[in-house]
């Protein structure tokens, strides 16, 4: 093999000196370029000698002279080898690159048909809602069957490909199909509590795949028994530590506010390193004192492909900020909304986002400063009719605010709801905004009076209560027990201004008059 190969060198070397040879006889033969007649001027009608043979007294040849006239004639022809070498190189890479479509094309059209033809015929097995079952994530998804005739090839093929786009426009092919291979991992926020445990305890049980849900604990404020809690999870997670845990320097009157620029700068680190370190495309934030629903990652899976597809989303959160027990209905587990509040506590954030993100992140209140409208952009998330994640955690620097209020009361879902096998297209904001609308202001507008006594009241609703202004809001937020703040005007769980909760089990949508157009940043 040596010897053949450097036989080819030499034979390639002896090629290139005979032609370069023959390409230098040739040149010196020639006349100079010039007007014929006229000793070789270089433009037409020119008198004095370029780049041809000058002489000198007694009509000696100029050897220097032609030496140069030949060394940049040969260089010219250089120049035009380069460029005819440049052209055969940039067509050659077109070639490959039709060939390679061709061989796609080709492709695609085989696995359209497979994907027809070979369906299954026995129904997926049923989800269990039972714990680490490994092969959850690939129960494979019954699709509509197409008739074909094998007879007829094109047919056949046409029908397979319509058949294709059809599902691709909606979400149960996204789920299905193309998100199962993307991994997905965890990133949990952990500081001082040991009581990280509990979460990482049914994070590890209800994850359905280790190799598609990462664990990764990213733990600050260097605490020992909390780091040795996680490491007692061995390779079931992987623990990275916050390398800088100084103190942050801070205005006089914002000394009380430390553990929020901490929390800042970590949150940044942590994201950095799945995106930068780990190279993840994607990821779901849960905090050391958030418990987990067994649907949990069924439910970011089957959202994933929504988040990636519509730009008008830009998170997706397992919390219901209005999630209490008797706010929610508990017949619901699968209903599903658009928010303009970010919720946090449970959420996927793309790369792609968190590049936008990162360059102005800052120094502290991260989770209000995302709810600015300079970060929002008119985006919204998903959250949940009842919600796949509760805090358990009054302990930390926010000092248990609303915890004993709202937070403790929160209703975390027990029923698996198989997101992964329903169409969801309906949240993209097209199909949404038409529904959600229409089923609001078509609802009878009541006064909360009716509400509160609920005599002249017949029917589960829904029902609208219409508030005018910010004050008109925050009464009817408190009298009918939902949450009354707002952060950039925006109410939390709002969309365009409205609230969807239940009130002594009847639908309830607290509503701004009809045709809101923006939020007032003044209301915060």
């Amino acid at each position: 093999m040596v010897r053949k190969k450097g036989s080819l060198i030499l034979c390639g070397a002896f090629l290139f000196i005979a032609w370069n040879a023959l390409l230098l006889l040739y040149l010196w033969g020639r006349p100079p370029i010039g007007r014929l007649g006229e000793g070789g001027g270089a433009e037409p009608g020119g008198k004095e000698e370029w780049g041809g043979m000058s002489r000198g007294k007694g009509g000696r040849v100029n050897l220097a002279g032609e030496v140069i006239r030949l060394a940049e004639e040969v260089e010219i022809q250089l120049e035009t080898q380069k460029k005819l070498l440049k052209q055969i190189e940039s067509y050659r890479a077109v070639w490959a690159r039709q060939k390679d479509i061709g061989k796609r094309e080709t492709y695609d059209g085989k696995e359209v048909k497979e994907l027809v033809v070979h369906q299954p015929t026995k129904p997926p097995l049923p989800l269990k809602d039972g714990v680490g079952d490994a092969d959850q994530t690939e129960v494979k998804h019954t699709q509509k069957p197409v008739h074909t005739i094998a007879s007829d090839f094109n047919v056949e093929q046409h029908q397979a490909t319509e058949n294709k786009k059809e599902i691709v426009s909606n979400n149960i092919l996204a789920t299905s199909v193309g998100s199962p291979e993307v991994v997905i991992p965890i990133l949990v926020i952990a500081c001082d509590r040991v009581t990280v445990k509990r979460s990482l305890d049914r994070l590890i049980q209800y994850r359905p795949s280790p190799k598609l849900y990462p664990v990764i604990v990213s733990q600050d404020c260097g605490h020992a028994e909390t780091a040795r809690v996680i490491a007692s999870y061995g390779d079931q997670v992987t623990h990275i530590s916050q390398p800088d845990l100084s103190d942050i320097r801070v205005r006089p009157e914002h000394r009380k506010f430390q553990g929020y620029y901490k929390i800042a700068r970590h949150y940044r680190w942590a994201l950095n390193q799945v995106f930068n370190t780990f190279s993840h495309s994607t990821v779901v934030i849960v905090e050391d004192d958030l418990e987990v629903a067994p649907d949990f990652f069924e439910y970011f899976r089957a959202l994933y492909p929504i988040l990636r597809s519509d730009p008008t989303l830009w998170c997706v959160s397992a919390w219901n900020d209005n999630g209490r027990d008797a706010l929610v209905d508990p017949s619901k587990a699968e209903l599903l909304y658009r928010t303009d509040f970010f919720p946090g506590l449970g959420w996927m954030l793309l790369k792609e986002m968190w590049d936008e993100l990162e360059l102005k992140w800052p120094s502290a209140f991260w989770d209000d400063w995302m709810r600015q409208p300079e970060q929002r952009k008119d985006r919204s998330c998903i959250r949940p009719e009842i919600s796949r994640t509760i805090t358990f955690g009054r302990k930390g620097v926010s000092l248990g605010q609303f915890f004993d209020q709202y937070l403790r009361y929160i209703k975390l879902n027990t029923e698996f709801v198989p997101f992964t096998k329903q169409d969801l297209s309906y949240l993209r904001k097209e199909k949404y905004d038409e529904q959600f609308i229409k089923e609001i202001y078509s609802a009878p507008l009541v006064k909360i009076e009716d509400l509160q006594q609920g005599g002249s009241l017949k029917g589960p609703g829904p029902y609208r209560v219409q508030y005018s202004s910010r004050d008109s809001f925050k009464v009817f937020a408190r009298n009918l027990g939902v949450m009354d703040d707002l952060k950039s005007g925006v109410p939390r769980t709002g969309y365009r201004g409205i609230v969807c909760f239940l009130y002594r089990g009847r639908r309830v949508f607290l509503a701004p008059p009809e045709g809101w157009t923006h939020y007032d940043v003044s209301w915060s």
